[in-house]
């Protein structure tokens, strides 16, 4: 069950944007500070309070919600202005990391064939052109090519393209998907016949973007929102009916998610319902999609459960007695919770994330010692194997595993000196084949090391730091270096490989990951630790990493920046107001900053799906440990640090109010003189531009924001 939530991520195979950034510098210079010439924009205030358990919290800047009001757009941008003028002198330096970022990029490139139901389908990328073209070959990789999908020409005449579901009918004659093109994240779906190359007549509009097929071919299954964009109705739809399609499934607890999903032997339909804690499952054969949903096993408030189907019987992925989860199965003619039997002995020393289902195989995708790995057991013994890896800091993910009957099990490798290596692993044989190495020109791996060292917290946790650098690093407190942190839902941030990184690396730096709790990088109990009434712990671990790299001589409170994006970027307005004497810059990427004002307003969306994240703030006890951390109330009389601060006018899960309100108040209190800067893309959502090489111009402009305040502009 994927639930939404505030991470910055990118709809690419590139990675993350919020942590590709980094910084150089080999001296201790404050960047030249232009002309006073344009003055920062001063948002005005206008007197609103709000009262919440007797307690009056003054909000002049509540106004900036309200998008229809002339005077809003006027003052974001006002705020871009300022922003470009600011950053004009940076702009030669902006093409030049342009250039760089794009040289290390394979233009023309290809993904490793996927092979499924007599066909190999890929995606490939041509250069010059922003997004990937969806293709396939029927037999074997020398027939003609057809081509599927052309995102290149489904952007025509938007500024932005996102492509939700992307889903092949069960007969491989059909292509049901569905677009976003204004980065709202709300879709409309679309049917393409994959013989005659033209679209059906079949258009629905504003749906989540979640759809399914049942096997005839001819059914789908997708999903709407409510007011809040929280997925919670599941329609079914025949293709060339005309009439009202016909609503299957209602989800009322506003808490829950609704997403529909089929078991990797494509024989059963999946209802999902997950709240961040608690899940509930409901089945129907694919074969008679006009059938009712039957209930696997009712919700308990605390219990999470994801399945599978093989055999006769379904497998469970449960937290249920296990906190780092494990699995379990159940006949599919009793599936109740009575009926759950354990596969595998629980260790609580593996977090279990998930797995894949093959025929005679179960790949186990698994967290041991804050590290990812595969274990494959054999079905029919139970026997274990334990794919092993070289780096000492790296993550392993499945890369395209649709087929049921086979052998093989394909994984991507990545770390943060090896770039992404596509394999096949034999689950008979023990055999490792290399599908793929990222072409990475100009780049030499020999010449940069990682490692991962500990910070010890306040309260005596160890922190794990996953680290890279350019070898001959001398530990002289001097080296510029990129600290990134997240510390929510549970996510991990992994030690991967970015192309992008290589030229801040080149350039000196460090980049660091502070794997802070409320992560999930050292189980759930790492993630419990830092939610609810612990999420100063994630505050105060990603401080006591930066104070480490501080003391070790890795470097220096003048050349450290701090970056995290969304849920990320509240940990930024967190330590932004409690150590800014830390950082000499901070670059947050639409941070999740007014937390009280947010998790109050039920109408936002992710607000009532988060309250088991953070609190329902109607309770005092979470009203009042909330209100002592959120970035936004927090703004104080104190001299703050250089800032870049980004938000997206159409994001539905971090309102582009938040970022700005927070600059408006920041500008407003501090007492300093340090460069404050927003930047709205006001045609984008959450995760920014959309095409490849727009979301490198923004790479590019925060590099040089970044570069800029530590005096390596020239």
């Amino acid at each position: 069950m994927k639930i939404k939530n505030r991470l910055y991520a990118i709809l690419s195979g590139i990675v993350i944007l919020s942590s590709l950034l980094m910084v150089s510098c080999a001296q201790e210079i404050k960047p030249v500070v232009e002309s006073p010439a344009i003055q920062p924009p001063a948002a005005q205030r206008i007197a609103h309070a709000d009262t919440t358990l007797g307690d009056v919290r003054a909000d002049d800047y509540n106004w900036l919600r309200d998008r229809e009001n002339p005077k809003v757009i006027e003052y974001l941008t006002a705020e871009n202005d300022f922003t470009q003028f600011k950053m004009a002198h940076t702009k030669a330096l902006q093409d030049t990391l342009f250039n760089e970022l794009k040289s290390r990029i394979k233009e023309n490139d290809e993904s490793v064939p996927m092979r499924w139901g007599g066909y190999f389908y890929y995606s490939r990328e041509v250069a010059g052109q922003q997004y990937p073209i969806y293709c396939r070959k029927k037999g074997n990789l020398e027939a003609p090519e057809e081509i599927l999908l052309n995102q290149n020409k489904l952007a025509e005449g938007h500024d932005f393209l996102s492509l939700g579901s992307y889903r092949i009918s069960p007969d491989h004659n059909l292509l049901a998907f569905a677009t976003d093109t204004s980065g709202n994240e709300v879709y409309t779906l679309q049917v393409k016949d994959l013989r005659t190359g033209k679209m059906l007549p079949d258009m629905i509009s504003a749906v989540d973007g979640n759809v399914q097929w049942g096997n005839d071919n001819k059914t789908l299954f997708y999903t709407r929102q409510d007011a809040a964009h929280r997925p919670y109705q599941l329609f079914r739809h025949s293709l060339g009916e005309t009439g009202s399609d016909k609503l299957i499934f209602t989800e009322p607890d506003e808490k829950f998610w609704l997403e529909v999903g089929k078991t990797k032997d494509e024989k059963y339909l999946l209802i999902n319902l997950g709240s961040k804690i608690t899940s509930e499952v409901w089945y129907l054969d694919a074969d008679k999609p006009a059938g009712e949903f039957k209930l696997i096993e009712q919700r308990k408030n605390g219990r999470e459960y994801s399945v599978d189907h093989k055999d006769g019987d379904f497998y469970i992925v449960t937290n249920d007695q296990a906190l780092n989860f494990r699995l379990m199965k159940t006949p599919i003619k009793s599936p109740g919770y009575m009926n759950w039997n354990e596969v595998l002995p629980y260790d609580a020393t593996i977090k279990l994330d998930n797995i894949s289902v093959f025929k005679d195989y179960i790949a186990l995708f698994e967290r041991a010692d804050g590290l990812k790995r595969i274990r494959i057991m054999k079905a029919a013994d139970k026997s274990l194997y334990t794919i092993d890896y070289p780096d000492a800091a790296y993550t392993v993910w499945p890369a395209g595993n649709a087929e049921y009957d086979t052998d093989l099990v394909r994984f991507g490798y990545s770390s943060m000196v090896m770039p992404t290596t596509v394999f096949d692993f034999n689950m008979t044989t023990h055999r490792l084949d290399t599908l793929k190495v990222d072409e990475v020109p100009g780049y030499d791996a020999s010449q940069y090391e990682s490692k991962r060292v500990w910070a010890v917290a306040s309260d005596g946790a160890r922190i794990p730091i996953s680290m890279v650098y350019k070898k001959g690093l001398r530990q002289t407190g001097d080296n510029p270096t990129w600290l990134y942190g997240y510390g929510a839902y549970g996510i991990s941030m992994e030690p991967y490989f970015s192309t992008s990184r290589v030229s801040l690396l080149d350039r000196g730096f460090i980049h660091a990951i502070a794997h802070v709790r409320g992560g999930g990088e050292m189980g759930r109990d790492w993630y419990e630790h830092g939610k609810f009434l612990e999420k100063k712990n994630s505050f105060t671990d990603f401080i006591a990493v930066a104070e480490y790299l501080i003391q070790e001589k890795y470097t220096h409170s003048t050349k450290l920046i701090a970056n995290g994006g969304s849920a990320g970027g509240l940990l930024m307005g967190a330590v932004a107001n409690m150590r800014p004497d830390l950082f000499q810059a901070i670059i947050a990427d639409v941070p999740f900053v007014d937390v009280v004002n947010t998790m109050l307003d039920p109408t936002i969306p992710l607000t009532v799906v988060e309250y088991d994240e953070w609190g329902n703030p109607n309770e005092q006890q979470y009203y009042d440990y909330m209100k002592s951390y959120a970035p936004y109330e927090n703004v104080k009389a104190q001299d703050y640090t250089d800032m870049l601060i980004t938000a997206g006018l159409n994001d539905p899960r971090v309102g582009y109010w938040e970022p700005a309100k927070w600059t408006a108040k920041l500008r407003q209190t501090k007492t300093d003189q340090n460069l404050l800067l927003l930047k709205t893309n006001m045609g984008a959502g959450h995760g920014g531009a959309s095409g490849r090489y727009d979301r490198l111009k923004e790479i590019a402009f925060e590099y040089a924001f970044a570069l800029d305040r530590l005096g390596m502009a020239r």
